[in-house]
């Protein structure tokens, strides 16, 4: 068995728009279906995010059946400081015996209220302790961000302000330098338009970057890249819509990518709640080929009222853990057999 370790704002739609708002923003009609990288084995995707019945991809019971690890988060923020309140993604690394986790913490009592980067590490993935009392990088708007290591240096692609998707990079993992906002174009060449791109989650693959990003949550693209500077689109249509069904009929971003026995399992969150506060829930998209998706059909992993979301695999060894992370790091585990 192989594993490989790939990866809101909330500004709603109206429900009928979702899709046709954007495609009207990127001209994605008009736009080149695929780059060169698609073009031997595209297919057209579903709106509903489905494939047809006889190629539904199942999925082993103890990576859809969780249950909560403990009754109290294993992190969350603390009260008065800089990372009072915990938000979205952040990212859990198992490497070697000591865990990394790398989070996103701001105080809403504090004007101008600004996402900082805060690092902690733990030797069981559940006791964590804080690097520092501040934040590791404290000038720089960090939030929803991912991890990978790569030639020996840490790469963190995250949001920074306004969900503008940027690049940052480190040697240890604890001092970051900002590279710069990723450098996304449509299949033409040309710059995707104006306005947010975030939740970037990375995969790497025989040489390739893939870059999956959302739009407002209002869908999924995915660009590709070889050099990590200049990223293209394989489609300027999403590759995954919010719904048909009622728990993420409004709004979806991707976290994560695992790849397990050749089989791309993308861990996801998404909304049905047209009111704030939402509740968001975790799920799953699972590819044979990181372009054509059918949303897990056992989704949500978790009671959507639990409000669960920004999810993470971690293998610990044994087993694969799930992490939830907004707004407090809260650990499940595998209820079927391994």
């Amino acid at each position: 068995m192989v594993f490989v370790y790939g990866s809101r704002s909330v500004l709603i739609f109206a429900i009928l728009g979702i899709a046709s708002a954007w495609q009207s923003t990127v001209h994605a009609h008009d736009a080149p279906r695929c780059d060169k990288l698609e073009s031997t084995h595209c297919r057209e995707t579903e709106s509903d995010g489905k494939t047809a019945a006889d190629d539904v991809i199942s999925l082993p019971e103890h990576l859809t059946h969780w249950k909560a690890a403990l009754k109290q988060p294993v992190f969350e923020g603390r009260a008065g400081h800089w990372d009072a309140l915990i938000r979205e993604r952040g990212w859990i690394v198992r490497d070697g015996e000591t865990w990394r986790l790398w989070y996103t913490g701001y105080n809403p009592e504090v004007q101008p209220v600004i996402n900082r980067l805060g690092y902690a590490t733990s030797a069981d993935g559940i006791h964590w302790t804080r690097h520092s009392d501040q934040p590791v990088l404290d000038d720089v708007w960090v939030e929803d961000m991912m991890v990978v290591r790569h030639e020996k240096r840490w790469l963190m692609f995250a949001e920074g302000r306004d969900d503008q998707a940027q690049l940052l990079t480190s040697d240890d993992g604890i001092e970051w330098t900002r590279i710069g906002p990723l450098d996304v174009r449509l299949c033409s060449g040309q710059p995707i338009p104006p306005g947010p791109y975030g939740t970037p989650t990375v995969f790497q693959k025989d040489n390739v970057w893939y870059l999956f990003y959302e739009r407002r949550d209002a869908g999924i693209w995915l660009a590709t890249s070889t050099d990590l500077k200049t990223w293209t689109n394989v489609s300027d249509e999403p590759l995954i819509l919010p719904g048909p069904e009622e728990y993420d009929r409004l709004m979806i971003a991707m976290n994560q990518i695992i790849e397990i026995d050749g089989t791309y399992i993308a861990v996801m969150h998404g909304t049905g709640t047209a009111q704030k506060p939402r509740d968001w829930c975790t799920t799953f998209a699972v590819s044979r080929d990181l372009r054509k998706w059918q949303k897990y059909q056992g989704n949500p992993l978790l009671p959507i009222a639990d409000n669960k979301s920004s999810g993470q695999l971690v293998f610990d060894g044994q087993q694969f853990r799930l992490y939830t992370m907004h707004a407090r790091i809260d650990l499940h585990v595998p209820t079927g057999n391994k």
